[in-house]
């Protein structure tokens, strides 16, 4: 079966989910309490080890073979416009994110700035910039967009292509 990144990540957080629960049920089944002289048969929980553990084991190998598929239909997908894969567009944009703030930061400040006098002395500091305002908020605005284009392209490339992806199995 074929779907997306988005699909196989929804198989994904179910099979995590169904792992959380077979793992509750072992944890509370795999111990009991009684009081002396109670019939242990009355108040034992039910658990099998042998087949908690074969769930445990079949989850596991589903959630490998998802990952797997999903690795290497990130690996292996170029996103044309950026001549870059999946995985590489993964890094790219948070790079890239924090790259704009950064610069918005830098292209709001102002270019001189009384600073607050660390005494009560009569000198007055200020702070300078050292660089170009308009030069700062011009690559912002291209940081800005090309964050816009690598986010669209990715989600583009998410919604058509598609990962092996077996359900159940």
């Amino acid at each position: 079966m074929k779907c997306t990144s988005a699909e196989a990540g929804k198989m994904l957080r179910k099979l995590m989910e169904e792992k959380s629960s077979i793992e509750m049920r072992e944890y509370n089944g795999k111990e009991f309490l009684a009081a002396v002289g109670e019939d242990l048969e009355s108040v034992r929980p039910e658990y099998d080890f042998a087949k908690t553990q074969s769930a445990l084991a079949e989850v596991e190998r589903k959630i490998r073979k998802l990952k797997h598929a999903l690795n290497v239909f990130n690996s292996t997908t170029v996103i044309p416009e950026f001549d870059m894969t999946i995985d590489e567009m993964l890094v790219y944009i948070p790079q890239l994110t924090a790259k704009k703030n950064k610069l918005s930061s830098m292209k709001d400040k102002l270019p001189k700035i009384r600073e607050q006098s660390r005494t009560n002395s009569s000198i007055l500091d200020y702070r300078y910039l050292n660089y170009d305002v308009n030069e700062v908020a011009a690559e912002y605005e291209k940081v800005a967009d090309t964050l816009a284009k690598a986010q669209n392209a990715l989600d583009a490339v998410n919604k058509i292509g598609r990962a092996s992806c077996r359900e159940r199995g």
